[in-house]
């Protein structure tokens, strides 16, 4: 009489182990693989959000009136409340002589080319709320640039 070649217990149980490591392995990558979807969903907002905090304070820069001196900081919230740009001007270009660099005081630097008059060093950092629902990881984005108002 020979033998019956069919599966043992012991076997069945190493493939259904083998089969649960595969399940538990794919599982993880499909939940780091959203959580970085996610992410740089919440990254990319931010960054569209830096842009238009930059056009606003280019707007408050261009409507300040700087007989009190010029504007240092702006501070601007996103309507949904899940993110928060500080813009620091930390420089504004203005020609030798000029009365607006008298008024700006330690802010001003003298140039001597027409073209750059007006022009403003920025740093803007937009970082998200951490009290938010919506954020899961926090998102900080920071931009230095030059513009002119």
């Amino acid at each position: 009489m020979g033998g019956r070649r069919a599966f043992g217990l012991w076997q069945a149980i190493v493939i259904i182990l083998i089969l649960g490591g595969i399940m538990v392995v794919t599982m993880r990558f499909a939940r780091i693989g959203a959580h970085h979807t996610a992410d740089s969903y919440t990254r990319e907002q931010a960054e569209l959000f830096l842009r238009s905090a930059l056009e606003i304070a280019m707007l408050q820069i261009g409507t300040h009136d700087r007989s009190g001196g010029c504007l240092g900081a702006v501070r601007v919230l996103s309507r949904d409340g899940r993110f928060i740009a500080d813009i620091n001007i930390t420089r504004y270009y203005l020609l030798k002589g000029s009365a607006d660099l008298a008024l700006c005081g330690p802010l001003g630097y003298p140039i001597e080319t027409e073209e750059s008059h007006g022009m403003v060093m920025m740093e803007a950092v937009v970082r998200s709320d951490p009290s938010n629902p919506k954020i899961v990881h926090p998102v900080r984005v920071l931009r230095r640039s030059i513009q002119r108002p």
